[in-house]
C-alpha cells in the first residue's frame, strides 16, 4: 500500500473508531440508570469483551509468523495494559458518575495533546505548525463548554473533570506506548494481549473491593454491558490498533477527535442531554481542527 493509500486508509479507519468508542460515555450513563456501580459495570464490559480478545489471539497466533515476545516487551505489555484500559476506563467509568457523557467526551479529547507532547519529549518527534493549530482549535472548542458547564454545577464538574482527566492522562501513555510496541509484535496480538491484561486487573479489583453478586442485575444491564463490549470496546480498539500502525500515534489521537461531536448527538437522542449554542460553538472549533488535520494528510 503506498503513503497516499495508507494515510486516506488510516485515517478513515480511526474516524470509524472514535464513533464506535463515543457511544461508550452514553451505554454507561444508560445502565448507571440500572443503580449499578462504576466497578461493577467496567467488570462486566471487560468480561463480555474477554472471548473476542482470546479468540482474535488464537487466530493471529495461527495464521502469521510472529516471533517470540522479548521479556522487556513484556513488562512494557502488563504496564500498558495497566494503563490503557484499567486506569484509563476506572477513572472514565469514575468520571461519568458526576458529568455528563457530552463533557465527558470533551474533557476526554484533551489526550490528543498529550500524546503529541508524550511523543515529543519521549521520541523527540516534531510538532508540526498544523498540528499546533489543529490542537488550538480543538482545545479552544472544549475549554468553551468546560467552563460553561463549571458555572451549572461546581462541584460535580470539578470532582468528575479530574477523573476524565486522569483518564487522558493514562490513555494517552498508552497510546504512546502502543506507537512502539504495535511495529515490534503486530497490531492484533498487541491490542489482544492488552486487553486480556487489562481484563485480569479488572476482575481482581473488583473481587478485592466489591461484595455482591455480578449477575444479580436487571436484563438490561447485561444487553448494555454485551453492547458496550462489541460496539464501544472490541471493534474500535482493533480499529485503532490498526490505524494507529498505519498513520502513527499523534495523528491518529487527533483524527480521533471527532468522537466528542458524535457523543453530544448520541447523548442528545438516547439521554436527552441538551445541545446548547455553546456547545455547537466549541465543537465546530473541534471540528476545525479534525479537517485541518485531514486536509493535511
Amino acid at each position: 500500500m503506498n503513503t497516499k493509500y495508507k494515510n486516506i486508509w488510516g485515517s478513515l479507519i480511526i474516524f470509524l473508531g472514535a464513533i464506535c468508542f463515543s457511544s461508550k460515555a452514553v451505554i454507561v450513563k444508560l445502565a448507571y440508570n440500572y443503580q449499578i456501580d462504576s466497578v461493577s459495570l467496567l467488570a462486566l464490559r471487560m468480561l463480555f469483551s474477554l472471548p473476542f480478545f482470546l479468540g482474535a489471539l488464537g487466530y493471529s497466533s495461527l495464521k502469521e509468523k510472529l516471533e517470540p515476545i522479548e521479556k522487556k516487551d513484556w513488562l512494557f505489555l502488563i504496564v500498558l495494559g495497566l494503563m490503557g484500559y484499567y486506569l484509563a476506563s476506572y477513572f472514565d467509568f469514575k468520571g461519568l458518575e458526576f458529568i455528563t457523557a457530552s463533557l465527558e467526551r470533551l474533557i476526554l479529547f484533551i489526550y490528543p495533546t498529550l500524546v503529541v507532547l508524550l511523543s515529543a519529549v519521549i521520541y523527540k518527534k516534531k510538532i508540526s505548525r498544523n498540528e499546533i493549530i489543529a490542537l488550538l482549535l480543538t482545545y479552544s472548542g472544549i475549554a468553551v463548554v468546560f467552563l460553561n458547564d463549571l458555572k451549572i454545577d461546581q462541584k460535580n464538574v470539578i470532582t468528575g473533570g479530574l477523573l476524565i482527566f486522569g483518564s487522558a492522562l493514562t490513555y494517552s501513555f498508552y497510546l504512546v506506548g502502543s506507537g512502539k510496541l504495535i511495529p515490534k509484535i503486530g497490531a492484533v496480538r498487541y491490542n489482544s494481549i492488552s486487553m486480556i491484561v487489562s481484563t485480569l486487573i479488572v476482575l481482581i479489583h473488583y473481587l478485592l473491593t466489591s461484595e455482591g453478586n455480578l449477575f444479580h442485575y436487571e436484563w438490561q444491564v447485561y444487553m448494555l454491558s454485551v453492547l458496550m463490549a462489541i460496539v464501544a470496546t472490541v471493534i474500535p480498539s482493533f480499529l485503532l490498533a490498526e490505524g494507529i500502525r498505519l498513520i502513527g500515534a499523534g495523528k491518529a489521537s487527533i483524527i480521533g477527535s471527532i468522537g466528542p461531536v458524535s457523543t453530544i448527538i448520541l447523548a442528545n437522542i438516547f439521554l436527552d442531554e441538551e445541545i446548547t449554542l455553546l456547545q455547537i460553538f466549541g465543537t465546530s472549533f473541534v471540528l476545525a481542527g479534525v479537517l485541518l488535520v485531514s486536509k493535511s494528510k
